[in-house]
């Protein structure tokens, strides 16, 4: 059972889902903390996403794409600015969807749950083809 459970530590997208799991736990608390404070759904949504943002860099560097960290430098730099870059555009996915379900009268929160989807598969293909593919962590 243990040999089993290394193995599945191994699997990428494991690994990745569970970082997203602990962002989206920070990104809907912010989420639903803004909701409370009156804020525009679509604005809320934003915010939340960016509290996001930040600790799925920290998790995902740390403990997902660990093979494929950039040491340091420019190559450092290029992939932090990469993963915003993937971040912006789940970002939009998520603001928009959010925006547009609350216009078409979806409750904000269910509209959140649609965008998660959404930005999940959108973010998890722009940064493993993209932002930690194998080559550029050299």
């Amino acid at each position: 059972m243990l040999a089993y459970l290394q193995q599945l530590r191994r699997v990428v997208l494991l690994r990745y889902l569970g970082a997203s799991v602990i962002a989206l736990g920070c990104d809907m608390a912010s989420f639903l903390a803004l909701l409370e404070l009156n804020a525009m759904p679509g604005l809320a949504a934003a915010l939340g996403y960016c509290v996001g943002i930040v600790v799925h860099w920290l998790v995902s560097s740390r403990k997902v794409f660990t093979d494929s960290v950039a040491a340091g430098g420019a190559a450092r730099t290029r992939q932090k600015a990469l993963f915003v870059v993937s971040a912006l555009i789940g970002l939009g996915v998520t603001t928009a969807i959010v925006a547009g379900g609350t216009m078409l009268g979806l409750d904000p929160r269910l509209a959140k749950l649609v965008a998660v989807g959404a930005s999940f598969t959108v973010t998890w293909l722009l940064r493993d083809v993209v932002v930690f593919r194998r080559d550029a962590a050299a």
